[in-house]
């Protein structure tokens, strides 16, 4: 018999989803748009480039750290503020993330998803490392 609950399964499901594409988000800047094409990108927008570096490890990090439960409240709130910063950068496109260059919804939800995961926390099969744990207490 299983201690976990729906909530457990649902937070476990939201978690490893959003650790894929937070992966896959970073891979996809170092893979195809290259490091040194996003750190143009986001020079391009005004941004600082060594912001592109940051945003990058973390989405493979973070991704990571969701995909094994690892901190899963910590990780998910250390996220949103890069994806209200794609919000932002999609924000001109319109609505519809089908429009030329993607438009904010997306972002704007997966924001909305790392907000649910940082209350439910890492749910079914996440990762516990005592150390971590104790130190992060709740957010952990």
């Amino acid at each position: 018999m299983s201690n976990y609950s729906g909530s457990d399964y649902a937070a476990t499901l939201l978690r490893v989803s959003s650790g894929v594409l937070f992966l896959a988000h970073g891979l996809l800047k170092v893979n195809v748009f290259t490091v040194a094409g996003t750190v143009g990108f986001f020079e391009s927008l005004g941004l600082p480039g060594a912001l592109a570096y940051l945003t990058i490890a973390a989405e493979l990090a973070g991704g990571v750290a969701l995909i094994a439960g690892v901190a899963t409240r910590l990780v998910s709130l250390a996220l949103i503020p890069v994806l209200l910063g794609a919000t932002w950068v999609h924000s001109g496109n319109g609505w519809l993330f089908s429009s030329e260059g993607g438009g904010w919804e997306f972002p704007l939800f997966w924001a909305a998803v790392q907000g649910a995961l940082a209350l439910l926390g890492g749910g079914a099969f996440a990762l516990r490392i005592g150390a971590v744990d104790k130190y992060l207490g709740k957010l952990a």
